[in-house]
């Protein structure tokens, strides 16, 4: 019940330390109240003789309710219910991620598809204010979800996001404007697409740069990753009569020129993610360049605590005074 207990006023505390001084004082003026009479029998005074043992109880009266004065006034409270109002200024994002066959290369383990839906899934997770869309491309492109702020919706399409939905290809440039178009009648006050490809524009009939344009047209920030390691990864090369792949070493090779060129006109950035880890790293920094504005008002309500704390002092000294003119009275 008391365990986030907070006190308004901690400096009263301090008058704890006129306790011992007044016990000293008692003590003292005890002893010097206190006479001898030698007697031949105490048999008649047994009684008295037990009151005047019991007496110190009321000095220890009065220094309880000395000690719950002092606490009362320290005002201990408790928080008992905090109203927040909270109004977030978020950003919407939209994740271009291709689904080529070169998607499927064992550069990056296992394989670059998973290794960015795993990245990606984490990404997404540390957003909550945000706002989230996929769009999947290959050949041509596609809206895997639109924006959304239920991020269990984006991250259940983003493990069904793969390879086969759509003519193999990279077209970077028709990935680039399905994005733009999800983004463009956005009223977020930032406006994000992160353009992941393994590899060069080879498909659609928009160009890249038409896309570009598009994108600074509408206020839209891209960032682009080049996803893919440097020289020769093991790739699918050919299908095998029952339809899976055959893999051989292939030649890496990423358009970096116009993923740079992309990022430079809209105002993001360009990175290059050549295993796991910096693909981690990448979407790690990108989470920290787009930072939510978030506004907070916090309203507390505190519960009160020193009533009973004063209550309990007036019952001991009221019992305190009742016992000094009754049973006490005769010792005083």
């Amino acid at each position: 019940m008391f365990d986030n207990i907070e006190f308004a006023n901690p400096q009263f505390f301090w008058l704890f330390l006129l306790l011992p001084m007044a016990l000293l004082w008692y003590l003292f003026k005890h002893r010097e109240e206190v006479a001898s009479l030698k007697i031949s029998s105490i048999k008649g005074f047994t009684v008295s003789s037990l009151a005047s043992k019991l007496r110190p109880v009321l000095f220890a009266l009065r220094l309880l309710a000395l000690s719950s004065i002092i606490t009362a006034l320290a005002r201990p409270q408790v928080e008992d219910i905090s109203t927040r109002t909270k109004t977030t200024k978020g950003i919407d994002i939209v994740m271009a991620i291709d689904v080529s066959s070169s998607m499927l290369a064992r550069d990056l383990k296992p394989n670059r598809l998973t290794a960015l839906r795993n990245v990606a899934g984490e990404f997404i997770k540390k957003r909550p204010n945000d706002r989230i869309g996929l769009v999947g491309y290959a050949g041509e492109s596609y809206t895997k979800t639109p924006i959304t702020s239920d991020k269990s919706i984006v991250l259940n399409a983003l493990r069904e996001i793969s390879y086969g939905d759509l003519e193999d290809g990279t077209a970077i440039g028709m990935g680039l404007a399905t994005s733009v178009n999800r983004l463009k009648e956005s009223k977020a006050i930032s406006k994000v697409i992160i353009l992941l490809t393994d590899g060069v524009n080879n498909s659609g009939f928009i160009e890249p740069k038409t896309a570009a344009d598009l994108a600074v047209e509408f206020g839209i920030k891209t960032y682009t990753i080049g996803l893919g390691t440097n020289g020769n990864a093991l790739s699918p090369v050919a299908y095998n009569r029952d339809g899976t792949f055959r893999y051989g070493m292939r030649q890496v090779e990423i358009d970096e020129a116009l993923l740079k060129d992309i990022a430079k006109v809209t105002g993001g950035k360009y990175f290059r993610a050549t295993d796991n880890e910096k693909l981690e790293e990448i979407y790690d920094e990108i989470n920290k360049l787009e930072k939510t504005e978030i506004e907070e008002f916090k309203y507390y309500k505190y519960d009160e605590k020193y009533r009973p704390l004063i209550f309990l002092a007036g019952i001991l000294l009221l019992l305190e005074w009742a016992l000094r003119n009754s049973v006490f009275k005769s010792f005083i």
